[in-house]
């Protein structure tokens, strides 16, 4: 008796090209739960990454390796049943496949971001545009974004759901010294060293305290890296800054588990990994009060209303004696559980099998 064929979903996870990102961590974390989460459907997860990248899953693992000349000629996929976009920016669009596609918008930033020219931006939206129209099905990785795409974007009554990120962190590790060990209590964050990401407040919470501040992720504007430390000159704490450059997942581990305080005053974000990374740890977290980061941090969080000097010192310690009075740990660590990644990708199989039941 001959096995019913498996239904392929295709997953565009060639994102993962970019190692120490928001979208390569969505496209592995996600990958490896929608694996999982198919176990005991008939479906099959073929995962559309650079080959480079499947050495890190098993060795059975349905991969379908990108190539440079898939941005202009995709693959067959006459046995693709559904095809997962994973993120707006994707060169690998399937216009013109004949079965549902699910689209993930992780954010507008890019439409956002007034340093563009504005017929670049609005040459952006309307490629955003094209992709909505092309699909079955739009999902979105927070409320927030969900709402940005809805004053933009004409979704013409798709259906749609709105699928949080899981944590990437999961069970307890026995996490070796980094490479760079801070020789006194330090504050933390993380991200990419770019403008959008506002790390040039920081400096001003080492006033007044004898913190370090260590900054880790790689450095895409040097100009801006320079302005951070001309905001720390300029307040004489120079001395106690430490970029780290990109860092293992080890390193960033040991960060979170060892500083005093997490901070992310970032100005716009999809979802905002690295506040559910420090939430699993339990520890104080400052953030802005910028487009996702509220509603993902929900109470277990401290937020920056200003970048007022003074106003952030002001914020910073109160935060600071409110964890130590009232011992937040336990509620922070709580909030960090409701992100899961195999929670989100069961959340996605039962989007395809609604995409193959009606196709």
């Amino acid at each position: 008796m001959l096995m019913p064929v498996a239904k392929k979903i295709l997953f565009d996870a060639e994102r993962m090209k970019y190692p120490n990102t928001g979208l390569y961590h969505f496209c592995y974390q996600l990958s490896k739960a929608l694996i999982h989460a198919m176990h005991e459907t008939d479906m099959q997860l073929q995962v559309f990454g650079p080959a480079s990248c499947k050495v890190n899953f098993s060795e059975n693992t349905d991969w379908r390796p990108v190539e440079f000349w898939h941005k202009f000629l995709l693959p067959t996929a006459a046995d693709i049943s559904v095809w997962h976009t994973s993120n707006q920016d994707s060169e690998y669009f399937p216009f013109g496949f004949k079965n549902p596609i699910l689209f993930t918008i992780h954010d507008l930033n890019y439409y956002h971001d007034q340093r563009k020219p504005l017929a670049k931006r609005k040459a952006w939206l309307q490629a955003v545009q094209a992709k909505v129209n092309a699909s079955s099905y739009i999902s979105f990785i927070s409320q927030h974004t969900f709402n940005d795409v809805q004053g933009l974007i004409n979704l013409t009554n798709k259906p749609t759901a709105v699928i949080y990120n899981g944590c990437n962190i999961i069970g307890n590790y026995l996490l070796t010294n980094p490479q760079y060990q801070p020789a006194k209590p330090f504050i933390f964050s993380i991200g990419t060293i770019a403008e959008k990401k506002n790390f040039h407040v920081l400096p001003a919470l080492l006033c007044n305290n004898e913190y370090e501040l260590v900054i880790a992720g790689i450095t895409q504007q040097e100009w801006y890296k320079q302005k951070i430390m001309d905001e720390a000159i300029a307040l004489g704490v120079e001395d106690r800054i430490v970029f780290t450059g990109p860092v293992s997942e080890n390193d960033k581990q040991w960060y979170y588990a060892n500083c005093a305080a997490f901070l992310f005053p970032s100005l716009v974000e999809g979802f905002g990994l690295p506040v559910v990374e420090a939430m699993y740890f339990g520890k104080p977290i400052f953030i802005s009060n910028n487009t996702s980061l509220p509603e993902i941090g929900g109470d277990a969080v401290y937020i920056f209303n200003s970048f007022d000097l003074v106003q952030m010192q002001e914020r910073f310690n109160e935060g600071m004696k409110d964890y130590a009075i009232n011992n937040r740990v336990e509620q922070i660590k709580k909030r960090a559980q409701f992100f899961n990644w195999q929670t989100a990708a069961e959340q996605y199989v039962q989007i395809y099998q609604q995409l193959i039941a009606t196709k």
